[in-house]
């Protein structure tokens, strides 16, 4: 993380759960400072939210998280951004990023199984004008989320990781 940051942000970033007098400790100012800075960092959109990192499979969830790779030509004036910005507003659509590499967006969806992912890709993603292909790629377990280990992995259970 970069030095510039903003402490409280970094506190935020690493367990958005504690309280503004945990904070305040943490900081060492005042909790109305604490208020302050955050309501200020929600309004100028630096904070766009907060969640919790749930173990999906845990919490019963039983749909499908798909990671799909859109290739898309960039508009005259606009770029990819227009294009991405629709994509990123389908309800089915988590997470949307803009890459380098062999496409251009990696777009991260929800869907209660297979067949409503691929009905997405299908119905509405595809048939976007300036959408030139996809990939779709499904998630089938996950180790490691939002910063965490999932599903009970402990210290002791890590490989080694050698250079």
């Amino acid at each position: 993380m970069q030095s510039n940051v903003d402490p409280l942000i970094v506190l935020l970033q690493a367990n958005s759960g504690r309280t503004t007098a945990e904070l305040a400790t943490a900081l060492g100012v005042s909790e109305a400072e604490i208020q302050s800075r955050i309501a200020a960092a929600e309004k100028e959109g630096l904070i766009l939210g907060y969640h919790a990192v749930v173990d999906r499979h845990k919490a019963g969830y039983s749909g499908v998280t798909a990671l799909i790779e859109v290739k898309i030509s960039p508009e005259r004036d606009g770029g990819f951004d227009r294009l991405a910005r629709r994509i990123a507003q389908f309800d089915q659509v988590r997470d949307c990023f803009l890459m380098s590499g062999g496409y251009d967006l990696a777009v991260v969806v929800e869907g209660k199984d297979l067949l409503d992912v691929a009905n997405f890709v299908a119905e509405k993603l595809s048939t976007i004008g300036g959408v030139n292909s996809t990939a779709t790629r499904f998630q089938l377990k996950a180790y490691k989320q939002g910063g965490f280990l999932a599903q009970g992995a402990s210290e002791e259970d890590r490989l080694p990781v050698s250079p």
